[in-house]
């Protein structure tokens, strides 16, 4: 029992090799675990740098494209800006236009109003001008109608004449019905009275001629008896012109002496219609082209125009007026 107990001793008893080796394992064993737990921390750390530099590249590509984005967005802002301040100014244009083109419009209406009043005027001048047309139209055959009864007139009064004048030696022109008196016959050498020995001559063609012409059926149709007196070309214009009218005037006024032939109703109505003209040498008679027939062209002629000129006038105012109408 006793070696027992002091066996029990001896191995219990502690020793210093055995403490330093227990403190040696546990060092090491504390080292390994440190460095176990370093090499932990440093992986872990190694692992975060890698994925932080990882996320910091990634950052940085997303940076990269985040500021390109951003570049092009400006580009694209800039670009809008541009749009937009062109706009504007289309706006303003427009705006401006817009103005200008209500301004137009304004006169546009007020130019088509006034157009439309014109051709009312128009219309109506038009109505105005077909009613003056059909006045005319209806005047004109009027006096056609006039104008044909007038022509038959002048046919009838030339063939009596001539009928009245047959056994005389006095002359009725076919075409104007006119009768001619030579102013040898008629006056002395440049006087412009009367001889006594044409007057009676004078008491019986005057009558007879200017009898026809005063007759009720033909009185309608006269519109002037004419006494005209011309000279030959030997002395000058204006002597001949007051010659030639005093001798026409002498044959008139012995025409209107009512001891002469004619009666006082046939010396009113001639009054009426009687003209006296003085022709100097203005148209005398020509035996020969260019050489004048002195003693034919001292003459006193009787002569008469009929209604048929104004008639002819008429006319042609008609048709003139139908013309500018119709214009």
């Amino acid at each position: 029992m006793n070696n027992n107990r002091r066996r029990r001793a001896v191995f219990e008893e502690p020793t210093f090799w055995q403490s330093f080796s227990d403190m040696m394992s546990a060092l090491t064993l504390v080292f390994i675990l440190i460095i176990a737990i370093t090499l932990a921390i440093y992986r872990q750390k190694t692992m975060d740098l890698e994925r932080t530099q990882t996320e910091l590249n990634t950052a940085k590509q997303e940076l990269e494209l985040a500021r390109k984005d951003l570049d092009r967005y400006r580009e694209e802002i800039e670009a809008s800006n541009k749009e937009l301040a062109d706009s504007l100014a289309e706006l303003q244009t427009a705006y401006e236009q817009a103005a200008l083109t209500q301004e137009e419009l304004d006169s546009a209406h007020r130019q088509i109003s006034t157009a439309q009043q014109q051709i009312e005027e128009a219309e109506r001048q038009i109505a105005a001008a077909q009613q003056q047309i059909e006045t005319a139209q209806q005047e004109l055959a009027d006096t056609r109608s006039e104008l044909q009864d007038i022509v038959g007139v002048r046919t009838d009064i030339i063939g009596e004449l001539q009928s009245r004048f047959t056994n005389s030696s006095m002359t009725v022109d076919p075409q104007t019905g006119s009768i001619t008196f030579s102013s040898d016959v008629l006056f002395e050498y440049n006087s412009a009275e009367l001889t006594d020995d044409i007057q009676s001559t004078l008491r019986e063609i005057i009558p007879m001629y200017l009898g026809v012409l005063l007759q009720d059926n033909y009185l309608p149709y006269i519109a002037e008896i004419i006494i005209e007196g011309h000279t030959d070309t030997d002395g000058g214009y204006n002597s001949n012109m007051l010659l030639s009218f005093n001798r026409a005037d002498s044959v008139a006024k012995f025409c209107m002496d009512p001891d002469n032939g004619l009666s006082q109703d046939q010396i009113d109505q001639l009054q009426k219609l009687l003209t006296v003209n003085g022709r100097s040498y203005s148209d005398p008679v020509y035996e020969a082209p260019g050489q004048v027939n002195m003693a034919a062209s001292r003459r006193v002629e009787i002569k008469f125009r009929l209604k048929e000129d104004e008639m002819i006038e008429r006319i042609t105012e008609v048709l003139n007026g139908q013309g500018n109408a119709e214009e």
